[in-house]
């Protein structure tokens, strides 16, 4: 069974990604001044008197920027559609307007189970809340998001409404990153994998300014996705908003499993591609590289090879991973991505048993002998793997300082070619056995 949903609604600039950030006990959702910031639904999970329930954060109902106030109407109608409990944050200091009367109206008619918050109370005592009665939701609940004040009672609310669970039914799924430069088609390739409409797509680049994790299931696998705030270069990207988003991406890479690298076909790989995927191979993780909008390059048939090649030259520190095209406009290739990343997660786990590699190493000292130098040259031992995501190797040596950038990198291409890790980085450390074990 399904972690009950509880969504966060309201018009712009009441306190909501306040709220969702005291009640999911971090900064998740991006807070600022200028109303709109959060465009997109947020997720995250919060743990409560023993109840687990996930919170979700939408944007403002009516935007003033006209561009995304019907995109925005959407997704809180789906938030609202999805949610268990809807939490309906207003602002004290205002006191009812059109827009909470219309937003009313809408949860009167989907009849679900809902809070009414008022929200930037600053005396409990002497501030007048009542104003909102007249919205039929009932008492409105007086809180300090900003201070934390009446917290507690709200999240008391929220559970005496959730539904009957197992507290211990953990939801699971390979996390997937989609990252990539701002207008490469992150959020269409989402859209295109869910077949529906959960993130906002537009021309505008740095729309998806929050990471946002969509949970779902095809037969027995499950997957969470997450789509994240176009990465621009630094010299381009302000201290706000935009800021936090880069931040936000680049965290998605860090709690990632396996990563989908964007890259627009139409411009190849260009300088703020390398700098990500330099990024996502620090981080060891899993990657796939997509080549998006594949139906806009002239001549394909004869293209894929220049385009390998290409991508091949400009990230040669991800020789392992998988290049797949597509295009999230027509639908081209989209039916590979989740069986490569079900291949990839696969590789990341693998586990090779001591006595298996070391059969192996055997082999391949054999085939090319360490080189000589030193007191007597390298020489190597033993070898055990001690992890996995990424798979790490851990080479008993005679002389740490005898072991060449070139062998190191011999020994790499010889693990690939016995056991595979395709799309997973490889990590080999070397290690001096003491003189007695010797």
């Amino acid at each position: 069974m399904k972690k009950p949903v509880v969504a966060l609604v309201g018009r712009p600039n009441v306190g909501k990604s306040t709220l969702f950030n005291r009640l999911s006990g971090g900064r998740s959702a991006i807070v600022a001044d200028q109303p709109g910031v959060t465009r997109d639904r947020l997720y995250r999970d919060v743990e409560w008197d023993g109840r687990v329930f996930t919170l979700v954060d939408t944007g403002g109902l009516f935007l003033e920027d006209e561009q995304f106030h019907e995109h925005v109407e959407e997704q809180v109608s789906i938030a609202i559609e999805d949610a268990d409990v809807v939490v309906f944050v207003v602002d004290a200091k205002v006191g009812a307007t059109v827009e909470d009367k219309q937003i009313a109206q809408l949860l009167l008619k989907s009849k679900k189970k809902t809070i009414l918050v008022a929200n930037k109370v600053d005396n409990f005592k002497t501030q007048d809340v009542y104003d909102y009665y007249q919205l039929g939701l009932g008492e409105p609940l007086p809180i300090s998001s900003l201070h934390g004040l009446n917290i507690d009672e709200l999240l008391d609310q929220i559970i005496s409404l959730l539904p009957e669970m197992d507290s211990h039914d953990e939801e699971t799924g390979i996390r997937v990153a989609v990252v990539g430069r701002p207008n490469v088609g992150k959020s269409s390739l989402i859209n295109a994998l869910l077949k529906e409409k959960r993130v906002i797509v537009s021309d505008v680049p740095g729309t998806t300014r929050d990471a946002i994790d969509t949970r779902f299931s095809i037969e027995d696998r499950s997957y969470i996705l997450v789509d994240t705030a176009g990465i621009r270069r630094r010299s381009r990207v302000e201290r706000g908003v935009e800021y936090y988003g880069v931040r936000r991406s680049l965290k998605a890479i860090d709690r990632a499993d396996v990563v989908l690298l964007v890259l627009n076909a139409e411009e190849g790989v260009v300088e703020q591609d390398k700098k990500i995927a330099g990024y996502i191979e620090e981080s060891g993780k899993g990657v796939i590289i997509i080549l998006n909008k594949w139906d806009l390059v002239a001549d394909i048939r004869n293209r894929r090879q220049y385009f390998e090649n290409l991508v091949r030259e400009q990230l040669p520190f991800l020789s392992y991973a998988p290049i797949h095209y597509i295009s999230a406009l027509t639908g081209e290739g989209l039916g590979r991505i989740l069986p490569l990343v079900d291949a990839v997660h696969v590789e990341q786990n693998k586990m090779i048993s001591t006595g298996n590699l070391n059969s192996w190493l055997s082999e391949t000292l054999f085939l090319n002998p360490p080189p000589a130098g030193g007191r007597g040259g390298l020489k190597v031992f033993y070898v055990t793997q001690v992890a996995v995501r990424p798979p790490v190797f851990v080479f008993f040596v005679n002389n740490t300082k005898l072991v060449h950038f070139s062998y190191k990198r011999y020994l790499e291409n010889q693990l690939r070619e016995a056991y595979g890790f395709e799309g997973t980085p490889v990590r080999l450390k070397f290690k001096a056995r003491r003189r007695r074990d010797q």
